[in-house]
């Protein structure tokens, strides 16, 4: 059974704050390598494959992430069956989804953060590092056989070690997956391409005569109107674009861009690269082809426009697609049909942009005191990291959720709907058993991860499988005085960068002006911020070459 533990979220000022995430800690548990008190709940022989079941009732602490689609329940299955097969209770901190990052860090800062700390995407964790609040997880990997058995099989060292700090240490357990699955695309109305007797645009040069085409018939329609604009406007597709542009925008932007031609970083936000993809941006807000209101208007707006006919084109994925504007057209324009297309190509070449690490755990200091420290670690690595847990936290429980045939394939029970599998099917995976939740199913093999998808998301898949996966960038890892010097630059730097993106593509500001926005960057230090960058990746090559 659930306990309900509806914490009331502290409310820390930001100088508390400011101070907890700067003080050093007084000592670094990762360096004790005495575990014989923290083994209370433990299993004595716990390896890859076993299923792990607490020698007593235990329950842990863990931050969740309330998603509004499938809010969280008291008697979802998922928290009787987990129990029921670990000896294990969570304790949710449950926070919604809108300010989960924000009090995430308040809660941590203030010291009363869970211990279990999920739904972190690198590098968030590098904030929580110089205080001593949350554990170099790397120095425990052996208490995780299924994580270590998995980076090893699946080659995830280059990844991993991006992961690292300037102690050659990591602090988060990022999700693992195999291969990448990449699932943010261009969604297009095909009954208007089919009207209009256009082909799937294969590359974004293509995308854009299609949005011509369709802006010539239909003049009063803005043909793409994004959704996406919290936090970072159009986060979804300046990500896409970013990518194919060989650079990193929206949703995926950080300071830092590996150049494999100059063998050092440079600032993304200045780079040719960037520059180009605001360019382009540029041409379709200037033509009419992207709605401007795309950086500003509220997902339900554009939600609207596109059930309405006001538009043809949005980003998204296959739960946007199945959950929202399929069923959304089906009330107002029935014989509308929409699909994902292949993530259009750019200059970059035919990439597979999605990462094969996805966000991940961090683990609150405190936890290490705990007398049940190395039965934590065994259980986050039997839910998160093993075959079996995966499944579960996926597919839920045989007999009841899915049903697998000899072959080992599973099958989505028919009174469950999924992505809309069944969608006549009187309940809902997520929403009425709570699995598939974005706090504990992420990462695994093809096979788990796709097991899902319908025909027309495994041909998405085929053609995105062919292209080449993103290089890995080299590790460059700051230290605690470096790292507390460049979070004094880079919320600016990010804020600016985020300003101009949008002042350049709405044309209120020339491109002309491209080479003052570079001076008025290197003006707030981004030209130190990637010299101290490259210093890092300069000290790690020589330390660990």
């Amino acid at each position: 059974m659930l306990h309900k533990t509806w914490r009331r979220v502290a409310v820390a000022t930001a100088g508390l704050l400011a101070l907890s995430l700067t003080t050093a800690c007084s000592e670094d548990p990762g360096e004790s390598t005495d575990l014989s008190g923290n083994r209370v709940g433990a299993m004595a022989d716990y390896g890859v494959g076993d299923q792990f079941k607490a020698s007593e009732a235990l329950s842990f602490s863990t931050l969740y992430n309330n998603h509004t689609f499938y809010p969280l329940k008291e008697d979802w299955l998922f928290w009787s069956e987990l129990t029921k097969r670990t000896n294990v209770t969570i304790e949710p901190v449950a926070v919604p989804l809108s300010d989960y990052e924000q009090k995430r860090s308040l809660l941590i800062g203030a010291g009363d953060a869970p211990l279990i700390i999920p739904k972190t995407y690198h590098p968030q964790e590098n904030a929580f590092v110089a205080s001593g609040a949350i554990l170099p997880v790397s120095d425990y990997l052996d208490l995780m056989p299924n994580l270590k058995d998995k980076i090893a099989k699946w080659n995830l060292k280059p990844e991993i070690d991006n992961l690292r700090q300037a102690d050659g240490k990591f602090y988060l357990l990022p999700g693992l997956h195999e291969k990448p699955t990449q699932d943010y695309t261009v969604l297009v109305r095909t009954d208007i391409m089919q009207e209009l007797n256009l082909p799937t645009p294969k590359t974004w040069d293509d995308l854009y005569a299609v949005l011509k085409a369709m802006k010539a018939k239909y003049p009063n329609v803005y043909p793409y109107s994004d959704l996406f604009s919290k936090p970072n406007p159009t986060g979804a597709l300046l990500n896409i674009l970013g990518s194919a542009h060989g650079t990193q925008a929206g949703w995926d932007y950080q300071h830092a861009t590996w150049d494999p031609a100059a063998k050092k970083f440079t600032y993304t936000g200045a780079s040719e690269q960037y520059k180009q993809m605001v360019t382009f941006l540029h041409k379709l807000v200037a033509e009419g082809l992207l709605d401007p209101e795309s950086f500003t208007q509220t997902d339900d707006q554009a939600r609207q426009k596109l059930a309405n006919g006001k538009s043809f084109v949005v980003t998204g994925n296959a739960q946007t697609l199945v959950n929202n504007h399929r069923p959304d057209l089906a009330k107002t324009l029935p014989n509308a049909k929409m699909a994902k297309i292949p993530l259009p190509v750019g200059p970059a070449g035919e990439i597979n942009p999605f990462p094969r690490l996805e966000n991940g755990i961090m683990i609150s200091t405190k936890a290490r005191e705990s007398k049940n420290f190395v039965a934590m670690m065994q259980f986050i690595d039997w839910l998160w990291y093993s075959d079996a847990g995966l499944e579960f936290a996926r597919w839920g429980v045989e007999g009841t959720t899915f049903t697998k045939d000899a072959s080992g394939k599973r099958t989505l029970n028919p009174g469950v709907d999924f992505l809309g599998l069944n969608p006549k099917a009187p309940k809902h995976l997520q929403k009425d058993f709570g699995f598939q939740n974005g706090v504990f199913a992420y990462g695994g093999s093809p096979d788990l991860v796709r097991g899902f998808f319908s025909p027309e998301e495994l041909e998405f898949q085929k053609v995105m499988d062919a292209r080449a996966p993103r290089m890995v960038p080299p590790p460059a890892p700051l230290t605690d005085e470096e790292r507390e010097q460049v979070s004094l630059w880079e919320t600016p730097l990010k804020d600016f960068v985020t300003q101009n993106t949008l002042k350049f593509a709405l044309g209120q500001r020339p491109l002309a002006e491209w080479d003052a926005y570079v001076a008025e960057l290197k003006a707030k230090n981004s030209d130190q911020y990637i010299e101290l960058v490259n210093k890092a990746y300069e000290r790690f090559q020589k330390n660990n070459g």
